[in-house]
């Protein structure tokens, strides 16, 4: 029984659901009263067929009579019935149905294919008498329109009509015969199913109308179906194989499955093949043993197959066969048994590699460290055995296995082999295995402070190995070492460090490239590090304050001009109303005054339109407004000059700097007047009255002097 309040609960539930299905019916309506004033006004026909579309949504059977007077309409008909199909109902069948005798051509065709969507039951007697009408088109859709509708009538109109069908009708009704089928072997009437398909198999029509059918009287048939696949295996038309090979990877059951290895051993080299992939996309029934045999000998092409089938069906009791055809002298074989062991599927695969690898020899025992490296198996006491072998190419496998395979505790192995490598000649493949290894370690820090250990003690050629990794490895730690190695007094450590510390990929770097700067050993290694700080503010998103904090910090790092002009491409760069206050002090600097005047003009056009008011801080710089007027303006080099007046007139305003619309001149001048030779801007101009001319290399920025008269 039901308490009261769970009773409460369910009613208010049902009052809020009925309160909402209410709502969103009644904006429906409105929404479909709006669309149907569109069609029966005098708007454009694309305003209607949107109308008409949006009407699949909202329509009811108010629009019907509406979008049914349409299906006359050349441009219209096609979208009103995209409503018609969708709205439910029989209001929108009739419409269509009615539609049918009044209709010819596409127009016609355009109706039957939306009853055959709609799968109208009601339409079957008017699609019946159009399978014979004059215009195959017409009666081509009737006939496939009762295949989707697929009852007992349209389907012995069909099976009646498909004999004595003229030629370009006959492929449709075919096709409808196969639809009819196909419901049939749907619903589960499997024999009726078989015996459509067999006529049409039987029946004189195109060989895609056949493939079809042969495909569902296989499939129709079950188990029994089997023989029909065979023979269509045995086909010498190759659609019908490829048939045949779709057709088995979806067939039910494992009898199938020994049927098809029986086919494998008669088949072509090149048909082999491809069954066999066809076995392998059948993983639950597949016969591995055959696939297995198969890879071991033969033709190589049936062989590289299965091999890579076995990539997806094989498991651990395939792994000495593929091993063996690992160590091939065929090179092609053996690299696809490679690939395929070190994804074999299998739980015990890599406790039978790790086995394997204690008693293997020669060509074998690399191969098994290769494994051991791609499968990143736990073997590492067994793998750093293999250090000290004779043959480069084993030592090579087992450093590359370990840089896959080392826990943090153990990459000392490989840093042994780094700082001080067994054989020279492994060095290289030392580092890129220690590089792996340092950059997948889940411990990001941790791992950074083993390599910083390690690099106290480590002698000079190594070093800078130890940094680059480091810095590979990335965080706080990775920073504080490369800082810290930056400022030492070992040369070779400080170019390394300062050189990493600057491409430093996060802004997590600046604390530590500011203080390089401010106190490094070198003036170099200063410079160094002030401009990778500028090239963080420059390339990384960050509040406005903050990035220009960054770039008074650069000023006030050095006294270095080219470092200055830097930090104001920066605050040009990225304009804000803070950066435009630095750049105006910037101004008092004489060496600087043409670039902060110039980069204050650009920054002031930016920001102002922003809904900065910037003619204050431009006044207090002695930047005010002007009144500028463009006399002439000419673009060239020689007797090779364009006027471009009319362009840099459009882009005044209040100050003496001419932003143009385009990146560089001849962009903004539509086109190069005179190319391949260095050109020149000359401007005529007026500021408050007073007349001025400049002159301006090409692509230069346009800031026009104040005349002094």
């Amino acid at each position: 029984m039901l308490t009261k309040i769970a009773r409460s609960i369910i009613l208010l539930a049902i009052t809020i659901s009925v309160t909402a299905n209410s709502a969103l019916a009644f904006q429906a309506a409105e929404k479909e009263t709006e669309l149907l004033a569109v069609l029966r006004s005098e708007a454009p026909g694309a305003e209607k067929a949107i109308a008409c579309k949006s009407l699949a949504i909202y329509g009811s059977d108010t629009a019907v009579p509406d979008l049914a007077k349409l299906l006359t309409n050349p441009q219209l008909a096609s979208w009103a019935r995209i409503a018609l199909e969708a709205i439910p109902g029989d209001a929108s069948g009739e419409a269509l149905r009615n539609a049918v005798d009044s209709l010819e051509g596409r127009l016609l065709v355009g109706v039957i294919n939306s009853i055959s969507a709609r799968r109208d039951a009601g339409a079957v007697d008017l699609l019946i008498a159009k399978l014979s009408d004059a215009d195959a088109e017409v009666a081509s859709a009737a006939a496939v329109a009762l295949g989707n509708i697929g009852n007992a009538d349209a389907s012995k109109s069909l099976r009646d009509a498909l004999a004595g069908a003229p030629v370009n009708v006959r492929s449709a009704i075919a096709e409808g015969c196969v639809l009819c089928a196909e419901r049939l072997h749907d619903t589960g009437d499997f024999a009726a199913a078989a015996e459509i398909f067999d006529e049409i198999r039987k029946a004189d029509v195109p060989q895609q109308r056949i493939i079809e059918a042969t495909r569902g009287a296989i499939l129709a048939r079950k188990q029994d179906g089997i023989p029909l696949l065979m023979e269509a295996f045995r086909s010498d038309d190759k659609k019908m194989f490829q048939l045949a090979l779709g057709t088995a990877r979806e067939f039910p059951g494992g009898e199938v499955d020994k049927a098809l290895a029986k086919e494998l051993a008669d088949a072509t080299p090149e048909r082999a093949a491809l069954i066999i992939q066809a076995m392998a996309d059948r993983p639950a029934t597949v016969s591995l043993p055959v696939v297995l045999k198969a890879a071991e000998a033969g033709d190589k092409q049936v062989r590289l197959s299965a091999i890579d089938a076995l990539q997806r069906v094989g498991d651990d009791s395939c792994l000495t066969t593929l091993l063996q055809i690992a160590t091939d002298t065929d090179v092609e074989l053996a690299e696809a048994a490679q690939q395929t062991v070190a994804v074999l599927p299998g739980e015990k695969v890599n406790d039978e590699i790790a086995t394997l690898l204690t008693s293997a020899t020669g060509e074998q025992y690399r191969v098994l460290l290769q494994f051991i490296g791609e499968r990143r198996i736990a073997a590492v006491d067994d793998v750093k055995k293999a250090l000290d072998h004779s043959d480069q190419s084993v030592r090579t496998a087992a450093l590359v296995a370990l840089g896959e395979t080392v826990s943090l505790k153990q990459m000392s192995i490989l840093v042994s082999q780094v700082v001080r490598p067994s054989h020279a000649e492994d060095l290289e493949v030392a580092q890129k295995a220690l590089k792996t290894a340092s950059v997948r370690m889940p411990d990001r820090e941790a791992c950074a402070a083993e390599l910083a250990a390690a690099l106290n003690t480590s002698p000079d050629a190594a070093k800078g190995t130890l940094l680059e990794i480091i810095a590979d490895v990335g965080g706080a730690t990775a920073l504080q070492t490369l800082g810290s190695a930056a400022k030492s007094s070992d040369a070779q450590l400080q170019d390394v460090g300062s050189r990493l510390l600057g491409t430093w990929n996060s802004i997590a770097a600046a604390p530590v490239l500011l203080d390089l700067a401010k106190t490094g050993p070198e003036e170099k290694y200063r410079v160094r590090a002030l401009r990778g700080y500028l090239g963080l503010a420059r390339k990384f998103a960050m509040p406005d304050a903050e990035r220009t904090e960054m770039c008074r910090n650069a000023l006030t790092a050095t006294r270095r001009i080219s470092e200055h002009k830097l930090a104001l491409d920066v605050l040009k760069l990225h304009p804000s109303a803070t950066g435009l206050e630095l750049v105006i002090k910037v101004m008092k600097t004489p060496e600087l005054k043409p670039d902060a005047t110039a980069a204050a003009m650009v920054i002031a056009q930016k920001v102002g339109g922003k809904g900065v008011d910037v003619s204050a801080m431009l006044s207090a710089a002695g930047l005010d407004k002007v009144k500028l007027e463009i006399i002439k303006a000419e673009y060239g080099a020689g007797a090779q000059q364009k006027d471009v007046t009319d362009v840099l007139r459009k882009q005044v305003s209040d100050l003496p700097l001419i932003t143009l619309p385009a990146e560089g001149y001849n962009a903004s001048f539509g086109g190069d007047p005179a190319s391949g030779v260095v050109k020149q801007l000359k401007v005529q101009y007026r500021i408050n009255g007073k007349s001025g001319e400049a002159s301006f290399a090409e692509n230069a920025l346009i800031l026009l002097p104040v005349p002094k008269s």
